[in-house]
């Protein structure tokens, strides 16, 4: 689900990259060719089509969002990049389950409080996610800030990681990730 918030824009990609450098996030988390990678709220591609090119051909990119107009700039960025290997899916993450045990990394990309159910979204990610995969969520710290989605609607490191723990997955880190956001990496237990 993408988010868009009046003070948020999602689709500006070069405002976005000034503050959030999403190859150095997916380098970080030990993206690498041949991965699977799949990305819940993928909203018009900031982190799948990097990612796409990581994982390279012998990899693949799973790209689900709620609303057809992302996914189709997706679709679109994909093409024109000459990617092959995402599969983009409209749909909702709480009713939508991509594969079996088929996923090295399930990514969230500041999204996961814009889910109507994040506990079945995650519940969800743990049924795609491979017995030795990551969990990553990346998100808004809550706190005041010159961008980013309403206060109220943020959630905080302590209840994304017991939202995450009580989906099956044990926490392995939280660090911030300056100047607004903190990751979550979590591995199925």
């Amino acid at each position: 689900m993408s988010a868009t918030h009046p003070s948020f824009h999602p689709h500006n990609w070069e405002e976005r990259r000034r503050w959030q450098n999403p190859e150095a996030i997916l380098s970080d988390i030990g993206l690498k060719p041949g991965d699977v990678f799949m990305d819940l709220g993928c909203g018009d591609g900031f982190f799948a089509i990097p990612a796409a090119h990581m994982v390279g051909e012998t990899g693949k990119v799973y790209a689900l969002d709620i609303s057809l107009e992302p996914i189709n700039m997706l679709r679109e960025r994909a093409e024109r990049e000459g990617l092959t290997n995402i599969e983009l899916t409209v749909g909702r993450a709480e009713r939508t389950v991509l594969c079996g045990s088929c996923a090295d990394i399930v990514f969230f990309g500041i999204d996961l409080h814009d889910f109507a159910y994040p506990n079945l979204v995650l519940k969800n990610a743990r049924v795609m996610i491979k017995p030795e995969g990551r969990l990553v969520d990346v998100d808004w710290r809550k706190e005041e800030m010159p961008l980013g989605p309403p206060l109220a609607i943020r959630f905080d490191e302590a209840k994304t990681a017991g939202l995450i723990h009580e989906a099956g997955f044990d926490i392995l880190e939280t660090r911030q990730l300056p100047p607004y956001h903190y990751m979550i990496i979590a591995v199925p237990v």
